[in-house]
């Protein structure tokens, strides 16, 4: 038997500060032992995508904004943090720094949310490589790509709290 507390407090934060996600999975029976990697994922997705449009909004909205002010001021989810410092964006140049907050404000100016990209694997050419082609998405492409992101972010975070998956 998954016990509650334990399965939300491991798990709770995989989706961006939207523990609401682990608790639907739990609560609709989806999750089953032994846990996986791969079976944690499925049950989070599938709450995930169950969620309204509102509701998946919040979740790419939870998300911080990649070398932003969050990130500056030391306040990122450990999770976060070490995702962006995996890809260098702790050590900006100032140049570099002023176009990652361009076209952050860009995009969010655009999309209504966070430019969101499973991080792990790029370094910052290819994160701004991706910001200068997603930008010319339409608003429902660009919510398809976060949320597809956003899954990525959660099996990545999965597989290191459920090694050997």
């Amino acid at each position: 038997m998954i016990d509650r507390a334990d399965f939300l407090d491991r798990f709770g934060g995989v989706f961006e500060h939207s523990p609401f996600i682990a608790e639907r999975a739990l609560d609709a029976g989806s999750v089953a032992l032994p846990l996986t990697a791969a079976g944690v994922h499925g049950a989070l997705t599938e709450a995930f995508r169950k969620a309204s449009h509102a509701e998946q909004l919040g979740v790419l909205r939870a998300h911080p904004d990649l070398a932003g002010k969050l990130a500056i001021a030391g306040e990122l989810t450990e999770d976060s943090r070490k995702e962006q410092a995996g890809a260098g964006l702790d050590r900006l140049s100032p140049e570099e720094h002023a176009r990652f907050t361009r076209s952050n404000t860009d995009y969010t100016e655009k999309f209504g949310f966070p430019f969101i990209i499973a991080v792990k694997g790029l370094d910052k050419s290819d994160i701004l490589a991706a910001f200068e082609t997603r930008i010319g998405n339409t608003a429902d492409e660009e919510f398809e790509t976060a949320k597809a992101q956003v899954e990525r972010i959660a099996l990545l975070r999965l597989n290191a709290l459920l090694p050997g998956d």
